[in-house]
């Protein structure tokens, strides 16, 4: 039987150092379940925590799209991690995804005995539209289920800023609803983008960007690394130079692949006891 390529290295990710369980429900909306795959080191525990969530747009991918080059490393450094699905546009528009991703948070706190899970060390990780959720989600997650660190790909920081400067992709105009950048879509933009969320408290930011990403304007990232700074919220810009949007392009550059081992250093650095 014929493999996806998701799920191929996901198995590699997890043949001999954790255990796997794939289709959790860790939230329910009316008939609409929503699903995550869990990975937990074998030991005793307790384990860091990643939840990782995809991009595509705000309106393609699920939990095993664009984000599984980070399954292995994260695996290898007896991570635990926690890929999710949430609901997409044009169905849904915001904050609808947010929530999702709160829920998510809740959830692993709320079972994180059950996988092993140190509740004092569970950081956020998105790529491109996963990167503004978990933005977004750090930004309004409950103080009772704390995130301890964000780990942002390329993400559209600021709408109102990659509308001027670039374009509003067809994604960010369905979750958003905005298709006009009229004085009543710039407030919309505005009122929507993690970018003036920022506030004194918030969890240590590594933020990673490559300088020709076509999708995600590249001065996204250093304003709002500038801009957590400001707020005495600790943030680490990590560039590639020249490198393209999504984990997808640098994988295919080996001068490009040394972000996995970044972001893990980052991790153990900040996700300390």
């Amino acid at each position: 039987m014929s493999r996806s390529l998701p799920a191929l290295i996901l198995m590699a990710a997890t043949a001999t150092a954790a255990t796997v369980t794939h289709d959790i429900v860790y939230a329910k909306r009316g008939s609409l379940e929503l699903k995550l795959d869990a990975s937990v080191p074998d030991g005793a525990g307790p384990f860091p925590a990643v939840i990782i969530v995809h991009g595509g747009g705000f309106m393609r991918g699920n939990k095993v799209t664009y984000v599984p080059p980070m399954f292995p490393p994260l695996t290898k450094a007896q991570f635990a991690w926690f890929t999710i699905d949430y609901r997409l546009a044009p169905e849904f528009k915001l904050p609808t995804p947010v929530e999702d991703v709160v829920s998510a948070i809740e959830w692993v706190h709320s079972h994180a005995a059950e996988y092993k899970v140190d509740r004092r060390r569970i950081a956020l990780l998105g790529e491109s539209a996963g990167a503004f959720l978990v933005d977004y989600a750090a930004m309004v997650v409950p103080k009772q289920w704390p995130v301890a660190a964000v780990v942002s790909f390329y993400g559209p920081h600021d709408l109102l800023y990659q509308a001027k400067e670039m374009r509003l992709s067809d994604g960010a105009k369905a979750v958003t609803g905005v298709q006009e950048l009229n004085a009543e879509g710039e407030r919309r933009l505005r009122e929507l983008s993690p970018y003036y969320m920022v506030r004194k408290g918030l969890p240590p930011f590594l933020l990673l960007h490559g300088t020709a990403d076509e999708q995600v304007i590249y001065e996204q990232s250093p304003r709002f690394c500038q801009a957590l700074q400001a707020q005495g919220v600790a943030c680490e810009l990590y560039t590639l130079p020249g490198a393209r949007h999504g984990m997808g392009s640098w994988e295919q550059h080996e001068d490009q692949q040394g972000y996995k081992a970044v972001v893990v250093e980052w991790l153990k650095k900040t996700l300390t006891k």
